[in-house]
């Protein structure tokens, strides 16, 4: 018998895992973004070799930008951009929804270099 997290319809490749490019970064710059539909923050993100990118990111339940500053994360940095009110997104930065919908973040536990992949 299959888990409800094993339907066939849900299962992917490992070729298909392997398209998703995520990597570690580490926030350095943080803005209110009052614009955006829900509540939100601007965020600035070093992937190291990759560059500065940035990403919208409704945190602000259980984050404050001071929390924030220097964190590592994990993004997925090859969706296309998108744009949010005035702001372009560029990075999917990972979190898990809490029973009430906010979103907490995927963390890292120890320090790795920015831009390390996920695999």
């Amino acid at each position: 018998m299959k888990s409800p997290l094993e339907s066939s319809t849900d299962l992917i490749s490992y070729e298909d895992f392997a398209k998703v490019q995520m990597r570690i970064g580490r926030i350095i710059k943080i803005e209110d973004f009052p614009k955006a539909r829900k509540p939100a923050f601007k965020l600035w993100i070093d992937f190291g070799q990759f560059g500065v990118k940035c990403s919208s990111a409704q945190i602000t339940v259980h984050y404050t930008a001071d929390e924030l500053l220097n964190r590592l994360i994990v993004g997925v940095t090859n969706f296309p951009r998108k744009q949010i009110a005035d702001f372009f997104s560029e990075v999917l930065v990972l979190g898990s929804s809490a029973e009430d919908g906010s979103i907490i973040l995927l963390s890292v536990d120890k320090d790795v270099p920015v831009g390390s992949p996920i695999s």
